[in-house]
């Protein structure tokens, strides 16, 4: 069976992307299933692909929640299971925050040597990627982009052309930086594309992986990384935009990379977030989770609860 690995940085468009291949797999007969492989204990991305559900398409989920080495035990328990099912492949979706080492290490592993077949590895980086990024960032940056089969740049459409030939370089950069020594050319795909479409999927269904070397650093999650989240959150919709801007432009609630989530209407609809900075995306839906997730770097709970707790019946930490 084969099994492919979607990585891409918090907010690259992920999950996007896996909604296009998807379709574009199904079409073509095949039946699949998405793993949703996320390290937190709330996992929202499986409501934005509820519509993908079919007889040829189904989703799943692995989470976290108390511990790397928990969840990574349930990774391969759910692999496992689904290994009884019959797909002809299996899509995973990391969180944005993950090191592509874990995924083949994992497939190495008895029994799922003999039942899986590492696919493709797509990487999906933001077309406005730079320099500014952390240290630790620019790692999972290279980790996730030095065993991709072909690396496509979203968002190209939002940034001008220069900007997104420089992203292409840096990429290089950060190959250099983490003392790996592949480089990019042909296989970064740069091309206008969204959820309509715009994408050559023949070739990226192809486009495999390579195994390449590089500076091994243990990143922990949760010494850097963390997500906030909130529950039952009440606000109208003008109050979550004003809560979700002051929250990007407050230097004092750190480094925020992402908030997503669902927030509830008075009118029984609900509003799905999808948030990066300086790009808040908005849409009125029937179904949600009721919750939200704000995701980042040294985030300050305290300060980013000054937003959001108020109007949340339950918070926590991760």
């Amino acid at each position: 069976m084969k099994i492919d690995l979607i990585t891409g940085f918090l907010g690259a468009g992920k999950t996007t992307l896996i909604r296009l291949y998807a379709e574009y797999l199904v079409e073509k007969g095949e039946k699949i299933c998405i793993l949703e492989n996320d390290y937190g204990a709330v996992n929202v991305d499986m409501m934005f692909l509820q519509d993908l559900l079919s007889d040829r398409c189904e989703l799943e989920m692995v989470i976290g929640g108390d511990g790397l080495e928990a969840h990574r035990r349930r990774f391969k328990t759910k692999l496992i299971s689904m290994a009884m099912v019959g797909y002809d492949r299996v899509i995973v979706e990391p969180s944005g925050v993950y090191d592509t080492d874990e995924f083949f290490d994992t497939l190495r592993e008895e029994p799922l040597d003999r039942w899986y077949e590492p696919g493709n590895v797509i990487s999906v980086v933001s077309a406005d990627t730079g320099p500014d990024l952390s240290e630790e960032s620019a790692y999972l940056l290279a980790s996730q982009i030095a065993n991709a089969g072909c690396v496509i740049l979203s968002k190209v459409q939002e940034v001008p052309p220069e900007k997104a030939e420089r992203t292409a370089l840096y990429l290089n950069e950060v190959m250099e930086k983490f003392h790996c020594e592949r480089r990019f050319s042909d296989e970064i795909i740069s091309v206008p594309w969204d959820q309509s479409g715009g994408l050559d999927f023949d070739r990226i269904s192809r486009c495999g992986f390579r195994l390449s070397d590089h500076i091994k650093y243990q990143v922990d999650q949760s010494n850097h990384f963390s997500s906030l989240f909130y529950f039952y959150v009440r606000m109208d919709e003008s109050q979550i935009r004003e809560a979700v801007r002051s929250i990007f432009d407050d230097p004092k609630c750190g480094h925020v990379h992402r908030i997503k989530g669902f927030v509830r209407l008075h009118d029984e609809k609900w509003i799905r977030i999808n948030a990066v900075s300086g790009n808040a995306e908005y849409e009125t839906t029937d179904k949600g989770e009721d919750s939200v997730i704000v995701i980042g770097e040294d985030l300050c709970r305290e300060e980013v609860d000054l937003y959001l707790k108020s109007h949340s019946r339950y918070s926590g930490e991760l």
